[in-house]
């Protein structure tokens, strides 16, 4: 256990805090928005933070490597599944969304006696789409201007293309 891991644990550790945070002000135009927003970025940057320490300090793990795309599937799928619950994203993309993120999880694990599948970068780019869709959906953002409505649904139409899309790199580079 080294402190890139234990930041990782952390990130998870937030994301039911996170939630329950949500459920406690689901008025997606409600100021106290906010506060949630503030959890999830806070969970999110951890994602950045324990990579680089690991990189920095020359802790990359294994465990590390499995652990940290499993925290992002904690984290904004948890965000999306909440978020398709109190009805303010559609439950077709979270579902698209999850069977994708489960789907990879079950290929990671199904070939983790031979080797660690290392996130790659398409995976990073749907990472941090789904991250900014995510938190655009969390923000009061869209009641204080309307239009703001039409850029969530847009990053969130791009991060589900790149979900996909990157699943489908996933499958190619398995089939080689």
């Amino acid at each position: 256990m080294n402190l890139p891991n234990l930041i990782t644990m952390a990130r998870i550790a937030l994301a039911p805090l996170f939630i329950w945070v949500l459920f406690l002000f689901p008025n997606p135009a409600s100021h106290e928005r906010w506060i949630v927003v503030f959890l999830f970025v806070l969970a999110s940057a951890t994602d950045g933070v324990d990579g680089a320490i690991a990189r920095k300090r020359n802790q990359v793990t294994d465990l590390g490597k499995l652990l940290d795309p499993i925290a992002d599937k904690v984290l904004i799928g948890g965000a999306l599944i909440a978020l398709s619950a109190l009805g303010q994203t559609p439950w077709w993309i979270t579902l698209l969304i999850l069977v994708r993120e489960l789907g990879i999880t079950v290929y990671r694990l199904a070939v983790i006696k031979d080797r660690v599948i290392a996130a790659s970068s398409g995976g990073k780019l749907k990472t941090v789409l789904q991250s900014v869709a995510v938190g655009f959906y969390l923000s009061p953002l869209a009641g204080y201007w309307a239009p703001i409505g039409w850029v969530q649904m847009i990053i969130l139409y791009a991060a589900l293309v790149s979900t996909l899309a990157s699943g489908l790199q996933y499958l190619a580079a398995a089939r080689k």
